[in-house]
């Protein structure tokens, strides 16, 4: 599985082109870590630039790419807001732009720009992006770590 950088607009618009827009995906899985971390000995280890890495899982309901993995390096947002309890979170289509040096992935195409100050919907901002198929990854298996079930946390 060899990732796939963003550069360019044609990139993020060949990316939308062929997982379909996100239409009928959702996230499956988010995986975040930073670079401040406490060692061994309990000293305070870190980063001097943000450096804040999520990994995200979606899979959709279409082939040939039936899952990627997206990957934002030196995140300056993620909102993450879960569905309401009477809902699903299914996405029909993405909005995926550059915002000034970074770059805007939001799962819905009616939100603009100004979303960026709005915590009612998720989104994800970061400097540099990329993707991959997981085409592999279909179903409900955890991939990132093990659910509740498995950790004796249900």
């Amino acid at each position: 599985m060899e990732w796939n950088e963003l550069k360019t607009l044609d990139d993020a618009n060949e990316l939308l082109r062929r997982f379909g827009h996100f239409h009928d995906a959702c996230i499956r899985e988010l995986h975040v870590w930073t670079g401040h971390y406490v060692a061994e000995e309990l000293g305070m280890g870190f980063a001097l630039e943000s450096d804040t890495t999520v990994r995200m899982l979606v899979q959709r309901q279409a082939r040939p790419l039936s899952a990627i993995e997206l990957l934002f390096m030196g995140v300056t947002r993620l909102n993450l807001v879960p569905p309401k309890d009477d809902h699903v979170q299914i996405i029909f289509e993405a909005t995926l732009r550059r915002l000034e040096d970074e770059w805007l992935w939001i799962p819905d195409s009616d939100l603009k720009q100004s979303v960026v100050a709005d915590d009612t919907c998720t989104w994800v901002s970061a400097r540099r992006m990329l993707w991959r198929d997981a085409s592999d990854w279909m179903g409900e298996t955890l991939r990132y770590g093990p659910g509740p079930a498995e950790t004796g946390a249900s």
